[in-house]
């Protein structure tokens, strides 16, 4: 019999749950009505300060991994510049061998290769840390055909001109030391002018 003075929803005491359906269920006894919302506050007193540390140490990581990822995009784009300013180098230099005509800079010599790369402006490439090897090459005269590198500047048609281009790509990560990655590359073509 239920005492009138209890409402219904407390007729079959504190270890009740009432669901919207009007049904009730026992909860356990070691979580009464009182104890979950102090376990609660409890845990997250007791842990934010570990919290924090762990974010800081997670966040640390994962930004110096996603710096990481921006510096070696950079260091490939750096190095598609570099190859694209050895073959313009290189086609640069077989029009202006020593029977050249019609042009100001005719008989081309390191110098002006250099001069010539370091002038071509890519955005975010600095010119001062570009650097190139010009080596003129002749040919053998039985085949099959071998390049010899010539003992001064033979920039006749019918022989070689190799350009190499070096960059020096200085590069940041955070947490981590700073390095220059030196980025190569080499092209060779033969003189026809």
């Amino acid at each position: 019999m239920m005492n009138p003075a209890v409402p219904e929803r407390f007729a079959n005491g504190p270890a009740t749950r009432w669901f919207a359906s009007g049904r009730s269920q026992a909860r356990p006894s070691s979580l009464g009505r009182r104890c979950a919302p102090r376990w609660r506050w409890k845990s997250l007193s007791g842990s934010s300060g570990s919290i924090i540390v762990e974010y800081a140490i997670t966040a640390s990581l994962l930004m110096t991994l996603l710096f990481g990822i921006v510096q070696t995009c950079f260091a490939l784009y750096a190095h598609n510049f570099v190859s694209d300013a050895a073959r313009m180098a290189t086609r640069y230099a077989i029009v202006r061998g020593s029977s050249c005509t019609g042009m100001s800079d005719c008989g081309i010599t390191a110098n002006q290769i250099q001069t010539y790369v370091r002038g071509i402006a890519y955005p975010g490439i600095s010119s001062t840390n570009l650097n190139t090897a010009t080596t003129w090459l002749s040919a053998s005269a039985s085949p099959p055909t071998t390049w010899t590198a010539c003992a001064n500047q033979c920039n006749a048609p019918g022989n070689a001109v190799r350009v190499q281009v070096t960059y020096a790509f200085p590069m940041f990560i955070p947490y981590w030391k700073s390095t220059t990655v030196n980025l190569t590359s080499t092209s060779q073509m033969v003189i026809w002018n």
